[in-house]
């Protein structure tokens, strides 16, 4: 059984970041605000930016909660298949983690 990662594009401009086993059905649920709780209800109607297929639920969750993570561009980078800038964003992360941590090192 495969397994879905997507990000909604968002009426409001925001992206939903979420997982499932069936893409189509549950795009459907989100287009038609079939839960009044839900972050899409109010910001309909959504858009499908980007999905992946995934082996596992396992593997679904994880990756959809390193996404949630990400900042708009990192997703923007990724709904374009632009890993070079992905990259970027990671390494620009990393020196800032870096330097933080030197500073905090040093105190």
């Amino acid at each position: 059984m495969s397994y879905y990662v997507y990000i909604l594009h968002c009426v409001d401009d925001s992206y939903y970041t979420g997982s499932t086993a069936d893409l189509s059905l549950r795009f459907i649920e989100h287009q038609e605000g079939s839960n009044p709780r839900a972050y899409t209800y109010r910001r309909r109607p959504v858009k499908l930016a980007w999905a992946t297929e995934v082996e596992t639920k396992r593997e679904a969750r994880f990756l959809e909660h390193q996404i949630k993570e990400w900042n708009r561009k990192k997703k923007d980078a990724l709904i374009k298949d632009d890993f070079d800038t992905i990259h970027e964003i990671v390494r620009d992360e990393r020196k800032r983690r870096e330097k933080i941590k030197m500073k905090n090192d040093s105190l």
